[in-house]
């Protein structure tokens, strides 16, 4: 019998499942909504059974779908976003915000509400804080669990579980309580490289109560992705699906790093690639063999992507989010909206396709933002500042409204974001983590002129792999790996992904985009020194 594998990816905004077969291609997909609530622009929170509902959902469109057999899969593999989800003795949720809502089971990765705990925890300052880039983020979760002692303390107590999102995937399909080193790394401190917490770390932040209790709550056994878990896939879990019982399911990936798997070692050398996740934030994903530790970058994480490998993260907070946030700004989002529902496409596509047409190659289109200059980040600095408190510059918008001018301040917001990659690139190429290359995924990128505008703006070739859904492809080779379909993730990576295209810098453009490069500094500089000089200000009461 044919053998098959699955790769499930929990986004933001939905829930995935691709079918693939041993060498990668992709034979069916499906994709079921995942609901968010969102308040103040802070909050962010979800339902667990309803991500598990939609993920089921997912499976069995995809199945079906690709005219499969069930009883050829062989292997399942999750991804997730990096968001806490709270768990009770019973195994149901527990709320993490309004108690009216116990449903709401999940802080999602982009909430912020643990903004005060983060900078507390920065404040005391810890060993464990140099594998995060020196300062932890309020989207990792020891700030988040810490917010939940102090603000929610009869939740946080009767807790039986705190899950990363994709280990709660793989806990709900095998009832295996065994975390991911990837997310227990990446998000919760845990010391891969040395296979241990750090104790000492978490009673200098105020959740000494976890390493009392030998972190059963958070992850008492840490696994590699890709190792079997259990006895495979549950009974209850195989009915939801629609698939047998005891089908191999792997540890995780957070969905970045699923990512990465499925595309940086498509060209042969890991270590060579950037893979460069572009969604609704973006992540940097860099592969060493000795550990690099780079100011206001995450890790280096031992293992947490490639086994026996080191990693660092970066990113944007907000990448397609920011594209999408930035055009609602201007007074012709509604005109170009009724333009692109008329030629049948999305508003980012039918920007960057009129963006193609008014500049006749993609190098040129940076020539129609003229004076327009975006630092996008609307959600903070990620990386390399790790600054939750950045926001956004907009510079030279004028009193125009029509579609056109809407495409000008949207090529802008891409090569803003093509600067802060760069930005990234060239702080960890300075402290010995260089890639010559950039592999990109996810549905932001997936247009040839953001693909350009990217390597005019890094100065670095761009790659795209063969398969349409890396992320998915990354998820479906832990399934490989669990399953005995190929031995490891160093097999399994070029043995199922491609290169399918490259795009190279126009050396044409290179004064352009240095000058362009240049002006985000200056921007991005001043708006932080603004900040500095506001705030003993901002911190006074308004007088009546």
């Amino acid at each position: 019998m044919a053998q098959y594998l699955i790769g499930i990816d929990v986004g933001t905004g939905s829930a995935r499942a691709g079918i693939f077969d041993p060498a990668g291609a992709l034979l069916a997909v499906a994709k079921r909504p995942v609901r968010m609530h969102r308040e103040g622009g802070i909050i962010a929170e979800q339902s667990g059974a309803q991500v598990w509902q939609a993920v089921c959902g997912a499976v069995r469109e995809a199945v079906a779908g690709a005219g499969i057999d069930p009883a050829g899969v062989a292997g399942i593999g999750f991804d997730a976003t990096c968001s806490l989800v709270v768990v009770g003795p019973d195994g149901a949720g527990l709320p993490v915000g309004d108690p009216a809502h116990p449903e709401r089971d999940i802080i999602v990765w982009m909430d912020h509400r643990a903004t005060d705990q983060a900078a507390r925890i920065n404040r005391q300052g810890h060993e464990v804080l140099k594998y995060v880039g020196t300062r932890i983020s309020p989207e990792m979760e020891t700030p988040k669990l810490l917010w939940l002692r102090e603000n929610r303390p009869e939740v946080y107590d009767s807790a039986a579980h705190f899950f990363d999102l994709t280990d709660f995937l793989t806990w709900k399909a095998t009832g295996a309580l065994e975390r991911s080193a990837c997310t227990v790394t990446c998000k919760w401190t845990y010391l891969a490289h040395e296979g241990r917490w750090d104790a000492g770390y978490f009673r200098q932040i105020g959740l000494g109560d976890l390493a009392d209790q030998d972190f059963a709550r958070i992850g008492a056994r840490v696994v590699d992705p890709g190792t079997a878990l259990g006895a495979g896939l549950t009974p209850a879990a195989a009915e939801a699906m629609g698939l047998r019982p005891g089908i191999a399911v792997a540890a995780g990936l957070i969905d970045a790093h699923a990512g990465g798997i499925g595309t940086v070692a498509a060209g042969g050398d890991a270590t060579a690639c950037l893979g460069y996740v572009f969604g609704t934030s973006s992540c940097t994903m860099t592969t060493t063999r000795e550990p690099a530790f780079v100011p206001g970058v995450w890790g280096p994480y031992y293992s947490a992507m490639v086994p026996g490998m080191w990693l660092n993260e970066g990113g944007q907070s907000a990448a397609g989010a920011a594209i999408d946030q930035l055009v609602q700004l201007h007074p012709a989002t509604s005109d170009a909206s009724a333009l692109a529902e008329a030629a049948g496409k999305s508003l980012p596509q039918w920007l960057a396709d009129r963006a193609l047409e008014l500049a006749g190659s993609a190098s040129r289109a940076a020539r129609l933002a003229e004076d327009l200059h975006v630092v996008p980040e609307f959600l903070g600095n990620r990386a390399p500042f790790a600054d939750p408190h950045a926001r956004a510059v907009i510079m030279g918008q004028g009193m125009e409204t029509g579609p056109d001018s809407l495409v000008a301040l949207y090529v802008a917001g891409i090569c803003g974001l093509g600067y802060g990659l760069r930005q990234i690139i060239e702080t960890q190429a300075a402290h010995g983590a260089p890639v010559e290359t950039i592999s990109v995924s996810g549905g932001a990128g997936a247009h040839p002129l953001t693909r350009q505008l990217l390597a005019d703006a890094t100065g670095l070739p761009v790659e795209i792999t063969e398969c349409a859904e890396p992320v998915l492809l990354g998820s479906a080779m832990l399934g490989a790996v669990a399953a005995g379909v190929h031995p490891d993730l160093h097999a399994a990576m070029p043995a199922m992904s491609r290169i399918k295209a490259s795009c190279a810098p126009d050396p044409a453009s290179r004064a352009l985009q240095d000058a362009r490069f240049d002006a985000f500094l200056a921007l991005q500089a001043t708006a932080r020194d603004i900040r500095k000089a506001m705030a003993p200000l901002q911190a006074d009461p308004i007088q009546s």
